[in-house]
């Protein structure tokens, strides 16, 4: 019979290296809690696996830049804590806007919003911050368009509403996110609607 580890290690081998973090939920189907967690620390003390956080684990792949593992992947990181955790996490707001390009703004600490309780994590050596949001702000937690509407947020309506600021959206969404936006306008705040018909090319209704 194939041993515990050996199966675990099978699953985690169906995700590329450095892109999928797991937690001892994601083999409970597999073994009790007390095995996961012997066979998580055996797989760790060969090499297998790194601990990149409390509860969370990763196959590390090897940076050919660096010579040396390659950081985690912060974002496989927290939505590895919200399956474990059964929470919804999305990025904060500069963050969102950072990545979408409308600022070079970087945020000394990794923030994400989260419907659970406001809390610091260490993930790989770096400090990362959830602080709790409202429903208003987590109803857009998976969808596509969540990280624009957060990034809107964080920018505020003088900025946001700017038509450069709409033009470089326009530009940079792929058009799934364009339809999410377009299809969800009427959560948006009303300051921001021309700019999602700026964005989207459409007409958005506020309700």
């Amino acid at each position: 019979m194939t041993s515990l580890t050996d199966r675990i290690m099978k699953r985690v081998s169906t995700h590329r290296r450095g892109q999928w973090v797991c937690a001892p939920r994601d083999f409970l189907d597999l073994g009790s809690r007390a095995g996961v967690d012997q066979a998580l620390s055996r797989l760790v003390k060969a090499g297998h696996l790194r601990r990149v956080g409390h509860g969370l684990y990763d196959r590390p792949r090897m940076s050919k830049l660096l010579k040396r593992m390659a950081p985690v992947d912060l974002d496989a990181a927290i939505a590895a804590i919200a399956r474990r955790d059964g929470l919804r996490i999305m990025p904060d707001g500069l963050v969102a806007a950072n990545r979408l390009g409308l600022t070079n703004a970087v945020p000394a600490k990794a923030a994400y919003l989260t419907d659970g309780h406001s809390r610091k994590l260490k993930i790989g050596g770096r400090s990362v911050r959830l602080r709790h949001a409202g429903p208003s702000v987590m109803r857009w937690a998976g969808k596509p368009s969540a990280p624009v509407v957060q990034a809107l947020r964080w920018l505020g309506p003088d900025i946001a509403t700017d038509r450069q600021v709409g033009m470089t959206l326009r530009q940079v969404l792929p058009d799934v996110v364009k339809r999410d936006l377009y299809k969800n306008s009427r959560d948006l705040p009303g300051w921001a609607l021309p700019l999602a018909r700026l964005v989207t090319g459409d007409r958005c209704h506020a309700g």
